[in-house]
């Protein structure tokens, strides 16, 4: 099977690219030193999640590169407040549009019907990325380490820092366990491979006792039933993405609070 991380972050290239020629990267960092100077309040995700007794991401995700679209009726004004509402600790919102049906302004709409902090969730593989994340009011960024160097990361992070976002920062398995030695705020377990597009939440019961324990670790992906958080939480874990497990659902805030009674 084709890479499919591979095949998207080419895209992501071009996109960039493009987006720099729309509004070029003087312009853009011109607009968040004055967002910046005007002292817009960022909500720290690692402190949400340490301290929530479920720590739930809920994600905004319409559509799936190996499913198609999951809802794409989905509002981005409706669904994240929602989510709010019923007890997430924190919302992803998928910016990336030709895989996941994301767009940046679903985190611009989003953002005022909520007070939790946002991930912006792309394959973030420049810095202009992260401008653009600070611009559109993100509090968090992934950073995934199967698409970047060792030092991209490392650079990415500290520039992530000094716009005082956030850093979640994705591992897949042992062979990129050299990158959570970087200074990310905390570290995911995808249980997702994304070449295949397998799932399997033993991933991160299997990658727990070789992950750096004083960070926030979560868990993605793969995520459907109340005993796996349970027991997740049991090991260490204290974050937990799930996507499509509320969006399938007619009401995506109902199906994440009837979850939460559950855990």
């Amino acid at each position: 099977m084709k890479d499919v991380l591979d095949e998207i972050v080419a895209w992501k290239r071009k996109e960039v690219e493009q987006q720099k020629y729309d509004l070029p990267a003087k312009e853009l960092y011109a607009i968040v030193e004055r967002q910046m100077a005007d002292g817009v309040e960022i909500r720290s995700m690692k402190q949400n999640l340490a301290e929530s007794p479920y720590g739930i991401i809920a994600e905004f995700k319409r559509k799936s590169p190996s499913k198609g679209w999951i809802k794409e009726e989905g509002k981005a004004d409706v669904i994240p407040a929602s989510y709010a509402q019923n007890g997430a600790s924190a919302l992803s919102i998928l910016t990336d549009e030709k895989y996941f049906g994301g767009q940046m302004k679903f985190i611009e709409i989003a953002r005022p019907t909520v007070n939790i902090p946002i991930l912006r969730k792309e394959f973030i593989i420049d810095e202009y990325q992260l401008f653009q994340a600070r611009r559109i009011m993100a509090d968090a960024v992934l950073l995934i380490a199967a698409e970047l160097s060792i030092s991209e990361c490392k650079s990415l992070i500290e520039m992530a820092h000094q716009l005082q976002l956030e850093v979640l920062l994705e591992v897949h398995g042992e062979k990129e366990l050299d990158y959570c030695e970087l200074d990310a705020d905390m570290i995911g377990v995808n249980n997702r491979d994304l070449g295949t597009f397998h799932t399997t939440v033993d991933n991160s019961f299997q990658m727990y006792d070789k992950l750096p324990h004083d960070r926030v670790l979560v868990s993605e992906s793969g995520i459907s039933n109340p005993e796996t958080i349970r027991l997740l939480r049991k090991v260490g874990y204290r974050g937990f993405l799930m996507g499509e497990h509320f969006m399938r659902a007619a009401n995506p805030g109902a199906a994440l609070k009837e979850f939460i009674l559950e855990i």
